[in-house]
């Protein structure tokens, strides 16, 4: 006969709802109070990047990793009616340091269509048409060649739908072009 409450469950003796109520106690009294040396390779990853230190910080915090490639669509870069960027945003892919960059060929233009301001590989976006799974695996394709993680990733877009993006892959998070590129001129 077995003992009372013994049903074959996980065992309690592991010690594992300790250990995660530990390291969740540990980290909730961390977050507020980060070292100044953390914060300060913070904010100089974050302009490495590019980006302003909130986003680049709340990204960080959300996936718990840094950020190692950018997906420009070619709406976010200007390209959509017209073969080079809008003025001022290859000058700041170029001071992109650190990450590398992928652009995405938004219908109905065709990636051997775009030519990319600085030689980045260019791939087909999804288009309006495509199905959530159809977007899913286009956006992946376009990371698979590095074997770049999604959740690394930061979609840098300029549409409602390009948002919509970030969820179905798995990306790190999106950043509206016009933030993004806010010292470029238009």
């Amino acid at each position: 006969m077995s003992v009372l409450g013994h049903n074959g469950g996980p065992a309690f003796g592991t010690g594992r709802g300790w250990q995660r109520y530990a390291w969740r106690h540990a980290r909730r009294q961390l977050l507020p109070r980060l070292p100044i040396e953390i914060v300060r390779r913070r904010v100089r990853r974050a302009r490495e990047l590019g980006l302003d230190y909130d986003t680049y910080a709340t990204v960080q915090a959300t996936t718990g990793r840094d950020i190692v490639a950018f997906l420009f669509s070619t709406n976010a870069l200007g390209l959509a009616l017209r073969d080079r960027p809008a003025p001022g945003r290859t000058e700041k892919l170029r001071a992109i340091e650190g990450a590398e960059r992928r652009l995405l060929a938004n219908p109905p233009r065709r990636p051997d269509s775009v030519v990319s301001p600085l030689g980045d590989p260019v791939f087909a976006g999804p288009g309006p048409w495509d199905s959530w799974s159809e977007t899913r695996t286009r956006l992946r394709a376009a990371l698979a060649s590095g074997a770049i993680p999604s959740d690394a990733v930061v979609l840098v877009g300029d549409t409602g739908v390009e948002r919509g993006w970030c969820a179905v892959a798995g990306l790190a998070g999106y950043v509206p072009a016009e933030r993004y590129f806010n010292d470029a001129p238009e």
